[in-house]
């Protein structure tokens, strides 16, 4: 689960982390208002979207004055952001933050991880911050310093230390860099981050040593344990088709193509849209009905699958262990009723009952394409939708 920079400021704050001050908005006038009680000489007005690039498409302003303050929040609010990381279509921006400038001296930038060469908390630090890190790993690396965590003591302050050290903070800032640090790590591990990005973190005129931006996701398995950042979850960054998903329990990932999956088992899901891309077709989704999945799931599921309307067929292709084959084709018959479905449907069932499956699908009398193997299956649906 993502949260906007102004909401990973907040929880960063409780822990520690010195943060800029400053306001969320909704409309131009709390712009006005946010930027008049933070009373400085200059204001930065930042769009809030659940992407990062915003800089370069826009979407970060600086202010010397409450006129621009109005005129740029103005301007972005409405605006559909379009980023590296929200695709072409873009993200509109329905809400701002309004914080106060500060006098940068140098840029770094601070990450912590979960690495899975070691399956361990990995904190990252680099003296190129203010650029994708992306892009210092590829051109250079080394300018890359780690520090592998134990999770029995915890980031150790003398590998914050090293960090800071080792990226040139300047030695009289080194002891509040350390403190950022570890309050940054604490905060990962208490709130089940899967990642903490501070991208810059600043060194200033003023001798403080602050996140200038914040990126914090957290582990969706966790959440049931954090229920303050449940509170901070906004639906209208997510997909409605996701957010539909998460209620039933179902796996769900939006995508580009045209061909519906249904699938039990991540790993098949992800051979799946590999197979059907084999035979050029495009995969419209990513969508893992569990093991544990009923009739009524798997009905709740071909709902979400055709309220995608660039769906022109659906491939179902299920290897039943702890899932039953007839099972499945219960769910698979009930929602072709129930939602008259008329595109066109391929069915691989393997595994558990799958004679009684195959039966089940055979005596519904649908119009059900049924596959004797994974490959079958996609040249089938391939060949279906191009027709």
């Amino acid at each position: 689960m993502n949260i906007h920079e102004y909401q990973g400021k907040e929880v960063l704050r409780n822990y520690g982390v010195a943060v800029p001050n400053g306001k969320v908005a909704y409309s131009v006038d709390e712009a006005v208002e946010a930027a008049q009680s933070l009373s400085t000489d200059v204001t930065v007005v930042k769009a809030q979207i659940h992407a990062g690039g915003r800089g370069k498409a826009g979407g970060v302003k600086v202010a010397k004055n409450l006129d621009e303050v109005r005129t740029y929040a103005d301007e972005i609010l409405g605006k559909t952001l379009v980023t590296h990381q929200t695709g072409p279509e873009g993200k509109e921006v329905k809400r701002l933050l309004i914080e106060e400038g500060c006098d940068i001296k140098s840029e770094y930038y601070v990450g912590v991880v979960v690495d899975r060469d070691t399956s361990r908390i990995t904190m990252m630090a680099s003296e190129e911050g203010g650029t994708e890190i992306e892009e210092v790993a590829e051109k250079t690396p080394e300018k890359i310093f780690k520090e592998v965590i134990d999770p029995v003591v915890g980031l150790m302050p003398y590998q914050a230390r090293r960090l800071a050290f080792n990226i040139n903070i300047p030695k009289e800032l080194v002891r509040d860099a350390v403190k950022f640090m570890m309050g940054l790590y604490k905060a990962f591990e208490e709130k089940d981050c899967s990642i903490a990005e501070i991208n810059p973190l600043v060194t200033t005129g003023d001798g403080k040593v602050m996140a200038l931006d914040a990126k914090l996701n957290f582990d969706s398995n966790a959440l049931y344990r954090q229920k303050d950042i449940i509170e901070l979850r906004d639906l209208d960054e997510e997909d409605e088709k996701e957010i539909e998903a998460s209620k039933h329990d179902l796996s769900y990932i939006a995508l580009d193509g045209n061909i519906g999956c249904m699938v039990n088992g991540a790993g098949l899901a992800m051979a799946t849209m590999d197979i059907i891309k084999h035979y050029s077709g495009d995969p419209a989704n990513f969508l893992d009905v569990g093991g544990g999945a009923t009739k009524e799931k798997v009905t709740e599921a071909f709902k979400i699958i055709l309220s995608d309307k660039s769906v022109k067929g659906i491939y179902v292709n299920i290897f039943g262990g702890i899932m039953k084959c007839d099972i499945i084709a219960e769910g698979v018959v009930a929602a072709t009723k129930e939602m008259g479905l008329e595109l066109p449907l391929v069915v691989r069932l393997e595994g558990t009952n799958v004679e009684l499956g195959k039966q089940i699908l055979e005596d519904s009398g649908l119009n059900i394409t049924a596959a004797d193997s994974m490959a079958d299956g996609a040249q089938k649906i391939v060949s279906l939708v191009k027709q």
